[in-house]
């Protein structure tokens, strides 16, 4: 069985799903060739579990100050190239093509009568979950962005709908944890106004991860270079997580047992529904602008919630080589009794 899989990488969250289920396909002997588009072509990193990957200009979303730019997005399209990719793309010697959110992947399999699946959190959507900041631009883009024939959608919970839990790797709880060390990702938000944010709070470590080295003035404020290794080990030891609303790093923290403050892209649609979705849950608190009072509270709160999920990728994997067939209530059920909730009081 070969596969062709494209991924959008405007966020880290779809290449640390693509990077497990790279893992469990190669395990399972499925030949997989991965492309990847939406971000420069030199930011990408720690890639060699693809192997021989392509990369793709794409289309990605234009941030401005911790907000999606729709009219900048539009202006910097580079349209001609996207569609040139999608004629271009051939997918003759592939069995399946599968895209987390990728249009590249997902319109040349369209056009190529290609089967096609989609897996990622953007799925979700397509079915009853909590649901915020919602505007026709919104419903397109999850409708028409990178379709599917048959998708997969992934969430905390299942919302009593046929969805997923997170593509992760197994974590477990750190026994040597800094209660004062927080890490910090906010690659959408002015890096500057997010060091003014947290320079009162000296009792505190923060370590900023960024994709480009910046200084601080500030002895109690880091910035790092984003660095899979480094990061995972600063994530395990950490006493809690401030983030975007992203849905990688939310579910890896979840995983550890984590703290959670997540301030969502505003006129992001997935980012401020996984926001109402972690505050129905009660797995996070939440900030809908940088606020330096909702920080110093958070930052004082000793609760956090232990989620741990199964081998998600593996699952898949097994059933992407069973043929795909339709998935009822008793299967989708058994993976959510794998599903394991604990609260911690630290």
């Amino acid at each position: 069985m070969k596969i062709f899989y494209g991924v959008q990488g405007t966020g880290n969250g779809h290449i640390a799903r693509a990077r497990m289920m790279a893992k469990e396909l190669e395990l399972a002997g499925i030949e997989t060739t991965f492309l990847f588009s939406g971000r420069a072509t030199d930011g990408y990193f720690d890639m060699d579990v693809f192997k021989d990957y392509q990369l793709r200009t794409g289309l990605t979303f234009i941030t401005n100050h911790g907000k999606v730019d729709y009219l900048k997005t539009a202006f910097d399209a580079k349209f001609k190239t996207f569609f040139s990719d999608i004629k271009t793309l051939d997918l003759s010697d592939y069995d399946l093509v599968i895209t987390d959110f990728e249009p590249i992947s997902a319109w040349a399999a369209k056009k190529q009568k290609k089967p096609l699946l989609g897996i990622g959190n953007q799925y979700a959507y397509h079915h009853t979950i909590p649901r915020e900041g919602s505007d026709p631009i919104a419903d397109l883009v999850i409708k028409h962005f990178a379709p599917a024939d048959k998708a997969i959608g992934l969430h905390w919970h299942h919302f009593g709908q046929p969805i997923f839990p997170p593509i992760m790797e197994g974590l477990d709880l750190s026994r040597d944890l800094v209660k004062s060390k927080i890490i910090v990702y906010l690659p959408f938000e002015d890096q500057q106004e997010v060091v003014n944010l947290l320079a009162p709070f000296e009792k505190f470590q923060f370590h900023i991860s960024t994709p480009h080295p910046i200084e601080s003035k500030f002895a109690h404020i880091t910035f790092s270079p984003m660095c899979i290794e480094q990061f995972q080990k600063d994530l395990h030891d950490c006493g809690g997580v401030i983030c975007n609303a992203g849905f990688a790093l939310v579910s890896e923290a979840l995983q550890l047992g984590k703290k959670i403050l997540v301030k969502p892209l505003h006129a992001q649609m997935e980012q401020t529904s996984n926001a109402a979705a972690l505050k129905q849950l009660g797995y996070a608190h939440i900030m809908h602008n940088l606020d330096v009072n909702t920080i110093e509270h958070w930052l004082h709160y000793n609760q956090s919630v232990h989620v741990t999920y199964p081998n998600t990728a593996r699952i898949l994997t097994q059933w992407i080589q069973g043929g795909m067939p339709e998935m009822n209530e008793d299967f989708i059920e058994a993976v959510w009794d794998k599903v394991d909730i604990v609260h911690i009081a630290h």
